[in-house]
């Protein structure tokens, strides 16, 4: 009966996710919202239906751990390298001075120490879950700020280990020998886990997937991919570490391999349903009523909360990365408190460092955080232009301005680049030797050294500056390319060239086909559309393998071009 009494339940949250889930959608809002509803009315604080079992907050769990899977499958060794110095050096920074910042504020608010300090360790945390969906729902995975805000958010899921264990010593007599050694302790066991995940992906995984048996058989290969899935938050926990960044070094380490969109498809069905109970189970964690009773006390710590950590976590990410406006956007989709606060925040109730009081307005402060996370990652961009635009007008941006000692060489009818990216890298091999005076602009070293070495001129800047514009001499220029992903940026970049020469052609990558609409509007003149291109490709094999099969005549494939042959003009939407 108990088993039936946890299905019962489950079926409850779930019923509610998809009932106010929907209703959030309908409203162009995300699903996530109704996620957190969901769980707030449907659980002991509102009308008791879900009483909270432990099994459903392992499965809650369990969502987390695959949703960080999955972005792990995305996120290949190489490309995580990218982000190492902001991932480590940022984000160790952020977690230190935002959780010492914090206990410095409790207090000076009157708090004693133990419950300042484990207070300090709750908000110093961000909620890896919910930035990252929203992030992956609006495609901006692949933006600065996004690669960022990975970076940073993977160091503090580390750093829940060490925290859990300074806030369980708070409780008793907590010695600095003994905090020092439990974080060894904790970098060891991680290196530990990711040394032998490293050799399951390396040695033994490519010999079991090359099996014909997993070809013949669907059903195994999915199973194969739960076992990775879930095999790797169970070793982790094993290890006495968070399932999550268990999982997540798994999913980087099978990105390496050739079978990591197979994997990330048969885990998506599972990710998505578990996911959903994470955050319904989050929300049954809050009280209505109490919250109503104590609006302007968690208001109040809900602004000082988001403000502090905005202003914080901008400030250590500008040191690692160029940009105010990057810097900004990833304080202000940080700025929340995270859901393995929650777990603290238990610890330390539980402990008696945290009163009764204390704990429930902590817990209130982080589901009104999470429910304005949507919100803050989207406001993101806005505030980062923002305040670019104060720093350069107070003279605190190093950045715009740009290396321009090659400006003079520029005499006209040159063709500009903005990202040498492998997009860029392509079409040069097709058609840069064509034409003598190209000049790049990428904020990325790798690149433009790599752009250099083919012998074209390159310089760093970010384009989506107009001033930068004006210094290549756009409106100069014979044709201007851009190849950047980030779909915003390239929008911005669109707008400043048109503004500041109308006529000259602009080709610009759209690497989704929902935005190319958004490019074209901005001003393109034509716009590469990723998925239409890939659509069209696809279809010129399927003719070509019909035609060789049939034996039919040739000229059926009329219509499709060949993206390899060149002959062809990339159509404008």
């Amino acid at each position: 009966m108990a088993f039936w009494n946890v299905l019962t339940e489950v079926l409850i949250l779930l019923a509610g996710a998809l009932v106010l889930g929907a209703v959030f959608e309908h409203f162009r809002q995300s699903a996530i919202l109704g996620y957190l509803l969901a769980g707030l009315l449907l659980g002991p604080g509102a009308l008791n239906w879900v009483h909270g079992d432990e099994f459903v907050k392992a499965i809650a769990e369990l969502g987390v751990s695959l949703l960080l899977f999955v972005i792990g499958l995305e996120f290949s060794l190489r490309r995580l390298l990218r982000v190492g110095a902001v991932g480590l050096g940022g984000g160790a920074l952020q977690v230190v001075v935002t959780g010492v910042l914090g206990a410095g504020v409790a207090r000076g608010l009157g708090l004693g120490w133990p419950e300042a300090i484990a207070i300090g360790a709750i908000v110093s945390l961000s909620s890896t879950a919910c930035v990252l969906r929203v992030l992956t729902d609006r495609a901006e995975m692949d933006s600065v700020t996004g690669r960022t805000a990975l970076g940073v958010l993977l160091l503090q899921d580390m750093a829940v280990v060490p925290l859990v264990l300074l806030v369980t010593m708070l409780g008793g007599e907590p010695t600095l020998g003994a905090i020092a050694w439990g974080m060894g302790q904790s970098v060891l066991l991680i290196s530990g886990l990711a040394l032998s995940l490293f050799v399951v992906s390396k040695v033994l995984l490519p010999r079991v997937m090359r099996d014909p048996t997993l070809t013949r058989n669907r059903e195994l290969a999915i199973l194969l991919a739960v076992v990775l899935a879930l095999g790797s938050a169970w070793l982790a926990h094993r290890f006495g570490l968070s399932p999550a960044i268990g999982a997540f070094i798994a999913g980087v380490l099978l990105a390496e391999s050739p079978f990591a969109v197979q994997v990330r498809a048969d885990v998506g069905a599972l990710r998505a349903l578990f996911v959903t109970l994470f955050f319904t189970s989050i929300g049954m964690l809050g009280d209505p009523v109490w919250i109503a009773e104590n609006g302007v006390l968690i208001a109040g710590t809900v602004g000082l909360i988001v403000v502090g950590k905005t202003v914080m976590t901008t400030l250590v990410v500008r040191l690692f990365i160029p940009k105010v406006r990057h810097a900004a956007g990833v304080g202000l989709s940080l700025a929340q408190v995270g859901e393995f606060s929650f777990v603290l925040a238990q610890i330390a109730f539980a402990s008696g460092v945290l009163g009764d009081r204390t704990f429930k307005l902590f817990v209130s402060v982080t589901l009104v955080t999470l429910f304005m996370t949507p919100y803050l990652v989207a406001a993101g961009p806005g505030f980062g232009r923002l305040l670019q635009g104060i720093a350069r007008l107070v003279g605190l941006s190093r950045t715009d301005a740009i290396e321009v000692s090659a400006e003079g060489s520029l005499l006209g009818g040159h063709i500009i680049v903005i990202g040498f990216g492998p997009a860029a890298q392509r079409m040069h091999a097709k058609m840069f030797k064509r034409h003598g005076s190209v000049l790049v602009v990428d904020l990325n070293p790798r690149n433009l050294t790599l752009a250099r070495g083919m012998g074209l001129n390159a310089q760093v800047g970010d384009a989506t500056n107009p001033e930068l514009l004006r210094h290549l001499r756009v409106a100069d220029a014979e044709i201007v390319v851009v190849t950047i992903p980030d779909h915003r940026a390239a929008v911005t970049v669109v707008r400043h060239v048109r503004a500041l020469a109308p006529d000259i052609p602009v080709i610009v990558r759209s690497r989704y086909h929902t935005f190319a609409q958004d490019i074209q509007r901005a001003g393109a003149t034509v716009t590469v559309d990723e998925e239409d291109w890939i659509g069209r490709r696809l279809g010129l094999e399927v003719n070509r393998l019909l035609r060789r099969q049939a034996e039919i005549e040739p000229g059926d494939d009329a219509g499709f071009v060949d993206p390899q042959d060149g002959s062809e003009p990339v159509e404008t939407l």
